[in-house]
C-alpha cells in the first residue's frame, strides 16, 4: 500500500529481457535512486510510476546506487512500464508504514489502465479509458504516475487536475507532453463501494 506521496525521481538504467529460470516474457528494470534504498529489502515493495515492484536485487553502495525489479508480460500490457527509455525519470514511493502520515490517498500500486496526457501542467488533462470514467468525480481521489491528486473537473473523455509547481518540479509530471502515456489508478474505495451496492441490488 501507498500514498501517492513521490519520494524522489530515479531513473532507468536499463530494460533487458529476463532470462532467469520461468522467465520467459518478463523483464528486468535497472533503477538508479537513493532515498527509496536506505531501509529496503529484498522483496519490499517500491512504486514506481505508481506500478507496485518488487526488489529482487539491491545495491546502495556504488554511485549511482540501483535495485532491480522484475516485470511481468501482464504488467507490461497493462501499464506504460515496457515504453519506457533508458534514462527515463521515474516517480518512486516506498510502500507505507502503519506508523507514517497518509499525506494523499490510500494507493495500491495496481495500475487500472493507461491514460494520455491531453494538456501539460499547470491545468493538467488526462483522456482515460472508458471503463474507468465512472470512478471520477469532482474533488475525487487519482492517482497519476502514483501521484496523488485531486480532481478538478470530470470530462466526457478524462478529467483535469491542478499542478502546484513543487508537483512539477519534484515528479515527473512537470515533464509530460501532450501524447504522453501515463498510468491510471482510481480511487479503491470507489470499486469497494460499487461492488457492494451490486450485491446488494442482486
Amino acid at each position: 500500500m501507498f500514498t501517492g506521496i513521490v519520494e524522489e525521481l530515479g531513473s532507468l538504467a536499463a530494460l533487458e529481457p529476463n532470462s532467469g529460470a520461468g522467465a520467459s516474457g518478463t523483464v528486468r528494470l535497472r533503477i538508479t535512486a537513493r532515498t527509496v534504498l536506505e531501509d529496503v529489502h529484498l522483496g519490499d515493495s517500491i512504486a514506481v510510476n505508481g506500478c507496485c515492484l518488487t526488489a529482487v536485487a539491491v545495491d546502495p553502495a556504488p554511485a549511482p546506487a540501483w535495485w532491480e525489479a522484475d516485470v511481468s508480460e501482464e504488467t507490461l500490457r497493462r501499464t506504460s512500464l515496457g515504453s519506457l527509455a533508458v534514462g527515463a525519470p521515474l516517480n518512486l514511493e516506498r510502500s507505507v508504514r502503519m506508523a507514517d502520515r497518509l499525506g494523499g490517498h490510500l494507493v495500491q500500486g495496481h495500475v487500472d489502465g493507461v491514460g494520455e496526457v491531453v494538456a501539460p501542467v499547470p491545468d493538467l488533462q488526462v483522456r482515460i479509458p472508458a471503463h474507468l470514467l465512472r470512478y471520477v468525480v469532482e474533488k475525487g481521489s487519482v492517482t497519476v504516475d502514483g501521484v496523488s491528486l485531486t480532481v478538478v473537473q470530470p470530462l466526457d473523455d478524462g478529467f483535469t487536475v491542478a499542478i502546484i509547481p513543487h508537483t512539477a518540479a519534484v515528479t515527473t509530471l512537470g515533464t509530460k507532453c501532450p501524447g504522453d502515456p501515463v498510468n491510471i489508478e482510481v480511487d479503491v474505495m470507489a470499486k469497494y463501494v460499487e461492488r457492494l451496492l451490486a450485491g446488494g441490488a442482486s
